[in-house]
């Protein structure tokens, strides 16, 4: 461990309302200063190691990252969302026990901190330009650029920075315009081509299944829909007087037909009496 963190043996550290630990109290507040120090909790150190796997095959140095950190064990409680941490010398990656590690910032500019964001930096730099192509290669100077811009801003506003995002801003980092997915080798650029759906992609529908769906009285409802919109459209006048006209017929058809009496047939004359002879 650096010198400057030799004295360090405990800290009371307490949960914000960001749900991120921050440092209280330190048993060396000569060379540590507490305002605005951030600590990273089990979770997020195991989740960090796992940010730092993929990097290993472009250079990551896992003693690097020991030396940055300060490990740490919960030994009791100390109030309310407050407990007090008790210096170890357990390996943040093969412990067993879940560690709080604290990042040795007591030389920002210079130590093993500082050296770890640098060295991440660059491993993040390889894998980017190994798994995109680029038309100019990406450099640890605009990384850096680009976060340092992010920082600024956030102080700006007054926010401290915890660790832990400042370390995930470095091992997530992809440029904009581009997105790394999760499944290894099928890194591709972002675009909004990549949300439409081509028809190619789409199954085939054979032509008996497609004369089923056409019959399928379930799937008419576009038809139901269209005639439901054109008895709500407004009539106008002229369909009015058309519309009375077809009900009078309709009336005049619904009335009962009157019987026809057929006409009486003319009664039989009398044959006309011989005269004699």
């Amino acid at each position: 461990m650096a010198n400057s963190s030799a004295i360090l043996d405990w800290c009371i550290v307490r949960l914000g309302e960001d749900h991120n630990w921050w440092v209280d109290e330190v048993s060396d507040p000569v060379r540590w200063d507490t305002d605005g120090l951030s600590i990273i909790d089990p979770r997020q150190a195991s989740h960090l190691i796992d940010l730092c796997e993929p990097l290993r095959d472009y250079g990551f140095d896992q003693d690097l990252f020991e030396a940055a950190f300060i490990p740490f064990r919960i030994e009791k409680e100390a109030g309310k969302a407050r407990i007090r941490l008790k210096r170890v010398k357990d390996s943040v990656f093969d412990s067993e026990e879940k560690l709080f590690v604290l990042a040795d910032v007591v030389d920002d500019e210079n130590g093993p901190f500082a050296d770890l964001l640098d060295h991440i930096t660059r491993c993040r730099v390889k894998l980017l330009n190994d798994v995109f192509k680029f038309e100019a290669k990406l450099t640890v100077d605009e990384v850096e650029e680009e976060l340092r811009e992010e920082q600024n801003a956030s102080f700006i506003e007054g926010k401290a920075v915890h660790v832990f995002d400042e370390l995930c801003s470095i091992l997530d980092y992809t440029p904009a315009g581009f997105d790394e997915d999760e499944d290894e080798g099928d890194r591709t650029p972002a675009s909004e081509d990549d949300a439409e759906i081509d028809d190619a992609d789409l199954p085939a529908v054979d032509d008996e299944d497609e004369e089923a769906i056409k019959g399928d009285a379930s799937l008419k409802w576009d038809e139901d829909e269209e005639d439901k919109d054109d008895d709500d459209k407004p009539k106008s006048e002229g369909d009015d007087d058309e519309e009375e006209d077809s009900d009078d017929e309709d009336d005049d058809e619904n009335k009962p037909a009157k019987k026809k009496t057929a006409p009486k047939k003319p009664a039989p004359s009398k044959p006309a009496p011989k005269k004699g002879r």
